[in-house]
């Protein structure tokens, strides 16, 4: 092997051992808002955002040498979206309530800045997110949902003091979570999940 390419293989050793020596792994509750929105094969039928609450805890490991982190959470997630069709509920309203256990996989990079990087660092993160709904069922035979729903998330945040984590993204839907039992216009129509969410944790 020629002397350059030991040299390198000698950096790349050494760089991982200087970030596995490195690395920090820190866990915390997250809490948060989360902003629903269904979207379906036609236009008319997309409901506007409807607020929702979410909670659990996130896990960080973080490999500070190369500004690169990986987290996982696991929330509980309250959902509210309103009926596609017109649809009364039995209380009257258009809007359901729907729980979810959300488990939201992500890459985050974190930028460094000098001197203040111990008060205030921004990152970016992306990944999937995977919920698992905890209770399912038809609306009034109109509409029904599936267990499972995928999205992408994409987000910004920033770490503060080191501890605290504020974020918010965007969760593209990847599968179809709805489907409208009923024929619309003589077609049966699937909807998927987008959503907003922005949340605070504190990793220990």
């Amino acid at each position: 092997m020629s002397k350059s390419g030991s040299f390198i293989i000698a950096a790349l050793a050494l760089v991982a051992c200087v970030a596995s020596a490195s690395a920090q792994f820190r866990v915390g509750p997250r809490v948060g808002v989360a902003l629903n929105t269904l979207r379906f094969d036609k236009s008319a039928f997309n409901s506007d955002n409807r607020a929702g609450v979410t909670a659990g805890l996130q896990a960080e490991f973080t490999i500070p040498v190369i500004n690169l982190a990986f987290d996982a959470s696991v929330m509980y997630t309250r959902r509210s979206a309103e009926a596609p069709v017109s649809t009364v509920l039995p209380d009257g309203s258009i809007y359901r309530s729907r729980d979810f256990v959300n488990i939201p996989v992500n890459i985050k990079f974190k930028f460094g800045i000098p001197v203040v990087g111990k008060i205030i660092t921004p990152y970016i993160f992306t990944g999937p997110d995977f919920a698992f709904l905890t209770s399912w069922h038809a609306v009034a035979d109109d509409w029904t949902e599936k267990k499972v729903d995928i999205a992408w998330n994409i987000g910004v945040g920033l770490q503060l003091i080191e501890h605290l984590h504020i974020s918010a993204s965007h969760g593209f839907g990847m599968s179809k979570y709805i489907d409208i039992l009923k024929p619309i216009d003589g077609k049966y129509m699937s909807g998927r999940n987008n959503y907003w969410t922005v949340t605070a944790a504190w990793l220990f």
